[in-house]
């Protein structure tokens, strides 16, 4: 049973007003400290979806040694980002039906290796193979653990349609978690200024 985690990474960061994923996180970027949890993590790859015209984040994720994927064309909506890292990861790796994929957001510093591991091994052990969301104080976060049998459907998704989609034509399997780390993302300076103070 194997794992991959798809972070897409191709926004804008229209609210934060700079790149948000090159700004400082302890004494790191974001990026660079969002792909290192990760990849001390359990999965078996982590799978970076950025975009091709983005060099100085390129750089960056290169240097991490991270499955990097450039779209030809820059993705226009996370799902999109979703559907190329998962095209990779099937090119790649050629999943099974017993293997996993994990979707968390790349803005999303908070996340610990605890998180990813706790939600894959609960995943793991879910003998129904539904899917996986951690869940703090009622609400639901990220990383999300689906079956490798449900990518498909990502690339079936209808124009209005996200990925949580996905999630409500299925059964969720909800993870408690102690922490509200899996809450969190980071789209303006003032959710930057709060969670970095907590980093």
């Amino acid at each position: 049973m194997r794992s991959f985690g798809v972070l897409p990474a191709a926004g804008l960061s229209k609210r934060m007003g700079q790149p948000k994923l090159l700004m400082p996180w302890g004494t790191t970027t974001v990026i660079q400290h969002v792909v290192a949890t990760w990849q001390a993590s359990q999965v078996d790859a982590v799978v970076v979806v950025a975009r091709a015209d983005d060099e100085t984040l390129l750089g960056l994720l290169n240097a991490t040694g991270a499955h990097v994927v450039t779209p030809p064309t820059a993705p226009p909506e996370m799902k999109h980002s979703v559907q190329y890292g998962l095209e990779y990861v099937q090119q790649k790796f050629t999943p099974t039906a017993s293997d996993r994929w994990l979707l968390s957001p790349a803005d999303t510093p908070t996340i610990s290796i605890a998180h990813i591991n706790t939600s894959l091994a609960s995943s793991h052990e879910d003998p129904q193979s539904r899917i996986l969301i951690p869940v703090y104080n009622g609400r639901r976060g990220h990383p999300v653990v689906f079956p490798w049998t449900m990518a498909k459907e990502v690339f079936e998704l209808a124009d209005d349609e996200g990925v949580n989609a996905i999630v409500h034509r299925h059964e969720v399997k909800e993870c408690p978690i102690s922490d509200g780390g899996v809450l969190e993302d980071m789209d303006t300076p003032e959710q930057y200024r709060r969670l970095r103070g907590r980093s």
